[in-house]
């Protein structure tokens, strides 16, 4: 059987958008990315069918599914709105599987786009970026196995676990250091039918590229990881589960911009700030 051709899905924002909440979701099949035929998406059904959160806004004028629209004419978001954000504790080699697997949670509310600004605060300490391969539910599942668990897999983008390591020493359950807002940025955009075993992960901090490795390197693999998610909670549509990262990383602080990058999906950019809420009355 010929295996099918890699698709990409993104979630957008038309600009100018007609509410600030507006989003649509778009397709494209160009197998060079950087084509001008990779520039030209077409509006497409939700491909999160059960979820509400990632519903199409009303079409309107240009928008309406089947309608071609050019890159230049929309905003990349993060692929998806999840209900869940899930990661993988010491994921980061080979020697993870002589642990039990475990996982970690970090709030939906910590994620961002592409371009959108990684704020630290002033009290927040030392903080690396992750490039992890991360997986988006398509579909609702419980009790996944080994033979089912990539039926649930809409497809990959690109996940940074933005991780405050001083915070992680002092919260055992990791939620300061995770879960702080603008701590998972994603996107640009879904990859469907991607072989994920043995894609280059890396990061790019100020225009120089770190080590990177291989999603080969991980410990627990993707079908391992949903089998163990799905053995205590249900995954929902939408949902994004970070497999963990196995390259270099290094410190950042504002004024950076990392940009992490995977192997047949591409780059996800990010900006460094201070903490925009430090100076904003609560």
């Amino acid at each position: 059987m010929t295996p099918s051709a890699p698709r990409r899905l993104a979630r957008v924002r038309p600009s100018p958008a007609a509410a600030p909440d507006e989003q649509f979701f778009v397709a494209n099949d160009a197998p060079d990315f950087d084509s001008a035929a990779g520039r030209s998406w077409t509006v497409v059904p939700s491909p999160f069918t059960a979820s509400r959160a990632n519903a199409n806004s009303p079409a309107r004028a240009g928008w309406e599914t089947g309608t071609v629209v050019d890159q230049d004419s929309f905003t990349f978001l993060a692929p998806s709105v999840p209900a869940n954000v899930l990661g993988m504790a010491h994921n980061t080699g080979k020697p993870g599987r002589d642990l039990p697997p475990q996982a970690f949670h970090k709030a939906a509310s910590s994620v961002i786009g592409p371009g959108d600004a990684i704020e630290l605060s002033s009290t927040v300490g030392y903080v690396d970026p992750e490039a992890e391969l991360t997986v988006v539910i398509g579909r609702k599942a419980r009790g996944l196995t080994l033979d089912t668990a990539h039926s649930a897999v809409l497809g990959f983008t690109i996940g940074n676990d933005v991780s405050a390591r001083d915070l992680q020493k002092s919260d055992e359950l990791w939620i300061s250091a995770k879960s702080q807002d603008t701590f998972t940025p994603a996107g640009p955009w879904i990859v469907t039918d991607l072989d994920d075993s043995d894609v280059s992960i890396g990061i790019i901090h100020n225009g120089v590229e770190l080590k990177p490795a291989s999603s080969s390197d991980l410990g627990w693999k993707v079908d391992e990881i949903l089998v163990y998610l799905s053995s205590f909670m249900t995954l929902h549509p939408g949902d994004l589960v970070l497999t963990g990262f196995p390259a270099e990383c290094t410190r950042i602080r504002p004024g950076d911009t990392v940009v992490c990058r995977i192997e047949g999906i591409g780059e996800l950019a990010n900006p460094v700030r201070t903490a925009a809420w430090e100076d904003t009355p609560a």
